[in-house]
């Protein structure tokens, strides 16, 4: 920001030039109007010398009016040419108090109308953020700094969903939604946030933020998604499998997630299966097509002496390629390390993203300080492999967390 207060005390000085010049240049006129005072005195004075001569008779009258024509010829060329100027009543005071409250009044009024918060936050914004945490950051500070920005306030929504933080997305999809009007998509994220917020659970203000959006979209992508994870969970799941496969109507068929949404759409046809007949073969049959991992996590010997016994660790398990959201986790602390721990189906975030619905997933162990799975300061990882192949995988925490 040096350059912009560089311009602005150019400006400034600019500024007060147009007081402080006028105020330097009284003294120098005030000099030449005692000069012109003093010519003026000594004619006056030869006059009286002149009169003086002519009254004692020494002088004939031509010779006085001669004498007083050279005297007022002097006169004249003493002063040809000077600018006999006025201070004014403003006089060197004035401008002086101007030029100091000038400066004074402009810093606080830009303080207080300017805009030097928005200038620092757009040279910010000119550099590529290094890390998640970066950019959450400078959102923050934009929204703080225009408050009245709805793609400010929604990258933030949706940067904090991106870091399981739901609770804080939903706070700002709220003021987004002030801003902005009551569109279907923003209605849908917005009750996708709540719920994760509450735990999971369906609320009468969920059901009306879906039940609008869907008024205004049928095909509304995120209440559509939402609405079938309520019912699944809730064992609708002929409801479930309905919503998701109006879902995947609306989908192009390019889009990634519509094959974690079909298998999310054939877990609930087979539950319908279920329950329509036995209960105890299909269970049977369940189980016996459940994929489970068998990990086991150790500490790097270099790390026993940086990190803390209560610090989180984190297990879990995420699609080689595909969505980002880990499919399964199990959370523990370094004071159980070594500790052998089992992934499966059961441990999934999400109904439609499952281990078995995926050929091949990346197994992750990272240490986290603040609690938080998408944050960490160390992490051991494995090659991409086949859910259910039945190996003990070993995972050792040694690795920096880079961004």
């Amino acid at each position: 920001m040096i350059d912009f207060w560089m311009g602005a005390g150019v400006l400034l000085l600019a500024a007060l030039a147009f007081l402080l010049i006028p105020a330097l240049r009284v003294r120098r006129l005030q000099a030449e109007e005692d000069r012109t005072a003093l010519n003026v005195a000594l004619y006056e004075e030869r006059l009286g010398e002149l009169a003086n001569q002519r009254a004692a008779g020494t002088l004939t009258a031509e010779q006085f009016e001669e004498g007083r024509a050279d005297a007022a010829r002097e006169l004249l060329d003493d002063t040809e040419g000077d600018e006999l100027r006025r201070s004014g009543s403003l006089g060197r005071t004035i401008p002086l108090i101007a030029a100091i409250l000038v400066p004074l009044l402009g810093y606080g009024m830009y303080m207080h109308w300017g805009a030097i918060d928005k200038v620092a936050l757009a040279r910010e914004f000119v550099e590529q953020p290094r890390t998640i945490e970066e950019m959450t950051a400078r959102l923050e500070q934009a929204v703080k700094a225009q408050p009245e920005s709805t793609e400010a306030w929604y990258f933030l929504a949706r940067t904090y969903m991106n870091q399981e933080r739901p609770a804080e997305a939903a706070a700002a999809y709220e003021q987004l939604i002030k801003l902005a009007g009551r569109a279907p998509e923003l209605l849908g994220q917005w009750a996708q946030a709540l719920y994760f917020a509450e735990g999971r659970k369906w609320t009468d203000e969920i059901r009306q933020l879906t039940d609008e959006a869907l008024k205004a979209d049928p095909h509304e992508v995120t209440s559509l998604g939402l609405l079938g994870i309520a019912a699944f969970e809730e064992g609708r799941f002929e409801e479930a499998a309905g919503f998701w496969e109006r879902l995947v109507a609306t989908l192009p068929p390019e889009d990634p997630s519509r094959e974690a949404i079909q298998g999310g759409i054939a877990q609930a046809r087979e539950r319908i299966g279920q329950t329509t007949g036995a209960a105890e073969q299909p269970e049977e049959a369940a189980s016996a097509d459940a994929v489970s991992l068998e990990v086991e996590v150790n500490l790097g010997e270099a790390l026993k002496g940086k990190v803390e016994p209560g610090d989180a660790v984190f297990v879990f398990a995420r699609a080689a390629s595909g969505p980002a959201m880990p499919l399964a986790v199990k959370r523990l602390s370094v004071s159980d390390l070594p500790a052998t721990v089992s992934l499966s189906d059961t441990d999934a975030m999400m109904p439609q993203l499952r281990l078995s619905n995926f050929e091949r997933v990346v197994l992750l162990a990272r240490i986290s300080r603040n609690g938080d799975a998408t944050q960490g300061e160390w992490q051991g990882s494995s090659e991409p492999m086949k859910p259910g192949a039945g190996e003990m995988v070993r995972l050792t925490i040694d690795q920096p967390v880079t961004p």
